[in-house]
């Protein structure tokens, strides 16, 4: 898509209409854990076993580099969201300061990508359940967790603040306790089942040293490295621009979400960088072979073997998490593009509690469909249509860089918000006005694309992740058809 097919003169609300009938009733304790529990799921407590596999200790390098650009990503969204808050985010603003097509684009890529993410969630609930119940066909759990969780989005956004708060709770005492226990044991030098004393110099003395693998290396099972890291580090950030989604539904914006925004730093650097960081000076980071969590490894390794259950608990709580935070975004991004024009009008009814049954219930219903498909087709469903989940994040995420420089070009042309406190002005004093800037803007969205394109490439020499790049390009085509094929029927 080109960047220069937006009109010149910015696009009035009017062209975009939301109206102002969803419920504000998000606080900024919600908003708090929706940010740090978007950031923290399985990804973290399994799927971190893969990244130290590729880069040993130098992981943390990967996760402080990707958490940096996810950082930026999330404040220039969150630039736009504080002056235009607004259901949907960035596919509504996609519309308004970019062109329709953009916004078509990005809200459908963003509905789809979650589709396949909560698909992929219910269907892994059943193995959690089983650790417990081993007598539960996994299908039933699934469809359970579904209906579950489908009848808590419809009881309005505070019930759906309210468990999505309590879920974040959770994951975030497991991963305190995994630290505060780490450190006990690295303290007190409590004898360990590796035989190596549990110490921070670990990470330069075990296995090759902090970088045993170097920047980029090949072996006999395939390229490894610190830039190979990058690839499954910035997979696990997503979520966090969840933050955006929320804006048309807090209760004060301006507050809110500059302060969940900045959060988000210090929160990878405990959650992620701190957590693994213990994990690896009590147990060998060469030792942690993915066969189970690195969260229970570092409980095993000193003889507390209930960690397997209490973080399958855990892990239980991040599926619903994750499939809580789908649903609710989904249903919001349909609402916000049957506003534009783009998604049937029925998508953009609201209830009397303010909620969008018709896009919840229709992605609810999509969703159960996509699980029958990874039940019947598990091998297909993985290895395919997960792959367009992975290059889906990158895409948002690039499209939202674009549409915040957009963005700037709207506001210093004089095309703000006519509620925003930008109304009335241009030039550098609207620019100057922003209430939320991104740092260094002229600057900063060239660098995170550039970033993302690094990525993009270093997926490429991943067998598993080379296919995931072929479907983004496949699925951008597909969206660019439906598009064409929806405006010609107008």
């Amino acid at each position: 898509m080109s960047t220069t097919d937006a009109p010149k003169k910015p696009r009035e609300t009017d062209d975009v209409p939301v109206p102002a009938t969803l419920r504000k009733s998000l606080k900024n304790r919600h908003i708090q854990l929706i940010a740090l529990g978007g950031a923290i799921g399985t990804g973290l407590f399994y799927g971190s076993s893969e990244s130290i596999a590729l880069a040993g200790p130098s992981i943390l390098l990967a996760y402080l580099i990707g958490g940096f650009a996810i950082f930026m990503i999330v404040r220039a969204l969150s630039e736009m969201s504080v002056e235009d808050p607004k259901a949907g985010a960035f596919s509504y603003y996609a519309t308004r300061y970019w062109s329709k097509r953009a916004g078509f684009i990005s809200g459908w890529n963003y509905w789809f990508n979650y589709i396949l993410v909560s698909m992929v969630e219910l269907a892994v609930v059943g193995s959690f359940v089983n650790y417990w119940f081993p007598a539960i066909p996994t299908w039933v759990s699934a469809a359970v967790f579904l209906v579950l969780i489908t009848a808590a989005n419809l009881l309005g956004v505070s019930k759906f603040g309210e468990f999505e708060f309590w879920f974040a709770i959770i994951k975030i005492v497991a991963v305190i306790a995994m630290i505060i226990g780490g450190l006990a044991v690295i303290i007190f030098a409590l004898p360990t089942a590796s035989g190596i004393k549990a110490s921070f110099a670990n990470w330069f003395t075990v296995g090759g040293g902090f970088f045993p693998n170097g920047l980029m290396g090949h072996t006999d099972n395939g390229w490894t490295g610190l830039l190979m890291a990058l690839v499954v580090v910035m997979f696990s950030f997503g979520g966090t621009e969840l933050i955006g989604i929320t804006a048309g539904e807090t209760e004060d914006p301006k507050t809110t979400i500059p302060r969940a925004t900045n959060d988000i730093i210090w929160r990878i650097l405990v959650f992620y960088i701190g957590a693994l960081g213990v994990i690896m000076a009590v147990v060998p980071w060469n030792t942690i072979d993915g066969k189970s969590s690195p969260f229970v490894q570092i409980f095993d390794s000193v003889g507390i073997h209930a960690a397997a259950g209490i973080l399958n608990f855990v892990c239980l709580t991040a599926v619903m998490s994750v499939y809580n935070s789908g649903l609710y975004a989904n249903s919001r991004m349909l609402y916000s593009l049957a506003k534009q024009g783009n998604a049937p009008a029925y998508l953009g009814k609201l209830n009397s509690k303010g909620v969008p049954v018709a896009g919840v219930l229709t992605s609810a219903v999509i969703t159960a469909i996509a699980v029958v498909v990874v039940f019947v087709w598990p091998e297909f469903a993985f290895n395919y249509l997960m792959s367009i989940a992975t290059i889906a994040g990158i895409i948002n995420w690039t499209m939202i860089m674009f549409t915040e420089m957009k963005f700037r070009k709207a506001v210093e042309a004089g095309g703000a918000p006519e509620d925003s406190n930008l109304a009335g002005k241009s030039g550098q004093e609207a620019l100057d006005a922003i209430h939320f800037k991104l740092p260094f803007a002229k600057v900063t969205p060239w660098v995170v694309l550039v970033f993302l394109a690094l990525v993009v490439v270093l997926m490429c020499f991943s067998a598993s992740y080379r296919i995931a790049v072929i479907a983004g390009i496949i699925w951008l085509a597909i969206l660019f058809v439906a598009y064409q094929i929806t405006q010609a029927k107008k």
